[in-house]
């Protein structure tokens, strides 16, 4: 009997999150000329969680790699299993984290991979958004972000 299993891609990110005079503001990435997204606006860190590694450290490593910044203050936000068109056998599992404090100012260190960086209250995000992120930044926003959530089933 042949079974087949699928694939789970894990991947962290990081949303830097700062007091704003109306409100929290969230940093985010305008993604650039890449496979997946492409000029979409998207957490201002983010990747893959390479092997052996937790993905707590590939928070970190993604936070000093995209933006330059050290000792990151990282908040567990929530954990999500999603499944994209990409292909029927890919799931992704995705953790996000939130950071109020870290050392350095953040600047785009990967000019191939994203054309800016903005700061936006978490009630007026730019568009377009790379729509899992628009999930868990409207569970920010509302308050309201369970430990686990799905998307795309």
């Amino acid at each position: 009997m042949t079974v087949d299993r699928f694939v789970v891609v894990p991947a962290a990110y990081v949303f830097l999150l700062r007091p704003g005079a109306a409100g929290d503001e969230v940093l985010l990435q305008l993604r650039g000329d890449v496979p997946y997204m492409a000029g979409h606006w998207a957490a201002a860190a983010a990747g893959h969680v390479e092997r052996g590694e937790t993905a707590y450290a590939a928070a970190l490593r993604e936070a000093r790699e995209e933006l330059g910044l050290t000792a990151v203050g990282l908040e567990f936000a929530t954990t999500m299993q999603r499944h994209g068109s990409e292909q029927p056998i890919d799931q992704r599992v995705d953790f996000f984290f939130t950071a109020r404090s870290w050392a350095g100012e953040p600047e785009l260190r990967e000019p191939e991979k994203a054309h800016d960086l903005g700061w936006f209250r978490l009630d007026a995000l730019p568009e377009p958004l790379v729509p899992h992120e628009a999930a868990v930044l409207a569970g920010l926003r509302e308050g309201g972000l369970a430990p686990y959530i799905s998307f795309g089933f």
